[in-house]
């Protein structure tokens, strides 16, 4: 028998380990080798769910940000001897916007048995939550980096959200919420409606929908840092 690809969903915050289903957790306590984005993160979720064996025998590869990071070779040893393993995203579900994806179309080259598991994914739960349109949307993961083209970005997401009526979903690196919802005020229409939702899961959680109109007369929270989903209807 063949191993299987486990597709585990981690907390979204640091005090959210109750929305990792229980069935979850019994299968991360059946398996001892883990393909995670980022180790740290990892070991400290695993002991958290307070594993039956030392944290010590667990083995943990990181794959980060590129493929050539990963010992294929070493993973289709471990599978072909019949052990399993567990993919890890650093937050959230493994292969939605996450270097596991990776991982994942190797295992279906293979043909391993790949196995997502229920759990928090912040994308879903923010279109959960903005009242845009469930039935049609797009995510667009990051936009861009460089200077100037963020304006550039946002109004292409308007566009697209107005002829297409779908939501427009995309994240920014935490550090540069402030300044993208500063750039969202000056270039959007002031009809078009902005979701934030950031921390979701956690204790400080925030989550608003107004039109850009009403966005500009209202107190935005410091989001410095902080985890956050954008959408644009």
């Amino acid at each position: 028998m063949k191993g299987k690809f486990y597709l585990i969903p981690t907390p979204l915050g640091e005090e959210a380990l109750h929305t990792i289903p229980q069935y979850v957790v019994e299968i991360i306590h059946r398996l001892d080798t883990f393909i995670v984005e980022r180790a740290k993160t990892a070991r400290h979720f695993i002991k958290a769910t307070q594993p039956p064996y030392p944290l010590s025998s667990v083995a943990v590869f990181e794959i980060g940000e590129y493929s050539q990071s990963v010992d294929f070779q070493e993973i289709n040893k471990i599978l072909s001897s019949g052990k399993s393993i567990g993919i890890m995203s650093e937050a959230g579900c493994p292969g939605v916007a996450d270097p596991g994806a990776i991982i994942v179309e190797w295992a279906h080259r293979k043909s391993y048995e790949v196995v997502p598991l229920v759990g928090p994914s912040s994308i879903l739960l923010a279109l959960m939550g903005s009242g845009f349109n469930g039935q049609s949307f797009q995510f667009h993961g990051y936009l861009s980096a460089k200077k100037g083209e963020i304006g550039k970005d946002l109004k292409r997401l308007e566009d697209i959200a107005r002829r297409t009526k779908q939501a427009q979903i995309f994240i920014e690196t935490p550090y540069r919420n402030k300044a993208l919802i500063e750039t969202a005020l000056q270039v959007l229409q002031p009809n078009t409606k902005l979701c934030i939702a950031a921390d979701l899961t956690a204790p400080p959680q925030y989550l608003m929908s107004k039109t850009i109109a009403e966005w500009k007369k209202t107190a935005i929270p410091d989001l410095h840092k902080r985890p956050t989903i954008f959408l644009i209807s």
